[in-house]
């Protein structure tokens, strides 16, 4: 009685163990963010593929390479991954018009 008691536990036991196949996804979501910088904040009219923002640079101290802009709305762009044409003019007559490629998952910094 007491084999058959500690079987059925076993095989009980076993039995109720996680086995089976899981999934999990991840991955980069498929869009890019682009940023600007600039030797002082200043307000921005970006063109990209021929839409304008209104948008504001980050101060280029508060900026080093390899540290993360937080994107908010005023400072950050989100784009399509792909070719764009880009066109900046800050409030000062700076002017920049360039092609620019981003691919998914990345956040672009322009400096000005």
């Amino acid at each position: 009685m007491k084999k058959i008691f500690i079987a059925a536990l076993l095989s009980l036991g076993l039995c109720s163990c996680g086995v089976g196949s899981y999934s999990v996804s991840s991955g980069k979501a498929d869009e890019a963010e682009i940023s600007f910088a600039a030797p002082r904040r200043c307000d921005l009219t970006v063109t990209i593929d021929s839409q304008t923002y209104r948008m504001q640079a980050v101060k280029t101290k508060a900026w080093k390479s390899g540290r993360r802009i937080k994107p908010t709305a005023l400072n950050t762009r989100t784009l399509t991954p792909g070719q764009h044409d880009l066109s900046v003019e800050s409030e000062y007559g700076k002017k920049i018009e360039k092609k620019i490629f981003v691919s998914a998952g990345e956040h672009k910094v322009i400096e000005l």
